[in-house]
């Protein structure tokens, strides 16, 4: 039950933040490769240009850093209370296992609907592009569509998809261990809060230069 709970919180209330940060980044990528394609005549070349970009990178990368913010700043601000008001004390009293109890449902939650999320988001970012091919480039939803599925491959969809599995674990381990190490009052709550966000973001982003050189190669 909790794991579900987790997973609406994390996943369904997240999922209207994604979804239009991932559209107007689509389209503001469209837009200005557009601008520098038209030199070429290759307009066709910016559904390619965005298929790869927000499914190999930006798809997970944008997906992962707002479920940080969200998430995983919540992950740790609630452990964080429950640390300073000596609830995890009373757990470990009645016999329970508090990273059992208490991160392990937010791990395995995060871990189910962060690749979902990033679908979402691979898909808008790239409808944000289709709007712009067809309302602007004299494009054919067919022919943007078309050329967007030969660009990308299934190689390309798998990795985006184990990116974010990993990134899951980063954005929920390290909120749900930052609450841990909260002593004190109100300021350690905040304090920690901050620090998961910023460690998360700062190894999300480590993680996926190592992802991009590693694919790069295996491809």
């Amino acid at each position: 039950e909790d794991v579900v709970f987790y997973m609406k919180r994390a996943g369904m209330d997240g999922l209207p933040i994604v979804s239009l940060i991932s559209f107007l980044i689509g389209l503001v990528i469209a837009f200005m490769s557009s601008l520098q394609l038209k030199q070429f005549g290759a307009y066709l070349y910016v559904a390619s240009l965005v298929a790869i970009a927000i499914v190999r990178e930006l798809g997970p990368l944008m997906t992962g850093i707002i479920v940080a913010g969200r998430s995983g700043s919540a992950f740790g601000a609630e452990i964080g209370t429950m640390m300073v008001n000596e609830e995890v004390d009373a757990l470990r009293t009645m016999g329970f296992d508090p990273t059992r109890f208490l991160a392990v449902p937010k791990v395995i939650a995060a871990m189910l609907v962060v690749p979902l999320l990033t679908l979402y988001a691979d898909v808008f970012g790239i409808v944000g592009g289709l709007l712009i091919g067809v309302m602007f480039l004299d494009l054919t939803v067919y022919s943007y569509v078309d050329w967007t599925l030969w660009s990308i491959t299934l190689f390309d969809i798998v990795s985006s998809l184990i990116k974010s599995v990993v990134f899951a674990v980063l954005i929920a381990g390290i909120g749900c261990q930052r609450g841990f190490e909260v002593r004190g009052g109100a300021a350690a709550v905040g304090s920690a809060t901050t620090s998961a966000v910023v460690a998360a973001i700062f190894l999300i982003i480590v993680v996926d230069s190592i992802f991009a050189v590693f694919l790069h190669y295996v491809r």
